[in-house]
């Protein structure tokens, strides 16, 4: 009589970052192209999309690597801007209380438009929405 083995099945480490948990560079692309096409086509966030340029692409780039790098994947985009604050970075733009709540508003949007996993939507949703009213100048 043979004994016979059975190896555990390999498991799959679990995910630790944020950038992992969403899935990658590919799904946060979706959020940051649903979030500025809800602000080119939606009136209500009109007032937040005059605070940009006319042009938003280098705007979906910029935060694709922000969030990219943000989350916990690869800082390149950091690394090109020679540093970032996002706080410094919106410090001059006049934001107010509406407009903050505009992008909190057109981020969760996107965050469901892109169907990111909700439990993991609603973690990045408090998040964001307390980065913006701290961002608020009034």
């Amino acid at each position: 009589m043979t004994a016979t083995s059975t190896a555990p099945e390999p498991t799959q480490p679990p995910k630790t970052t944020p950038f992992e948990m969403i899935g990658g560079t590919e799904p946060i692309r979706r959020v940051v192209d649903a979030f500025y096409d809800l602000l080119e086509s939606e009136p209500r966030y009109a007032e937040l999309r005059a605070m940009h340029a006319p042009d938003m692409a280098p705007m979906r780039e910029a935060l694709t690597g922000f969030f990219t790098g943000w989350m916990g994947g690869s800082r390149e985009w950091f690394t090109a801007q020679g540093g970032f604050c996002v706080m410094t970075r919106h410090s001059k733009m006049p934001i107010t209380e509406k407009t903050a709540k505009q992008w909190s508003d057109a981020m969760r949007a996107a965050l469901v438009v892109a169907a990111v996993e909700p439990g993991f939507a609603e973690q990045m949703d408090q998040i964001l929405t307390r980065l913006a009213a701290g961002m608020v100048r009034e």
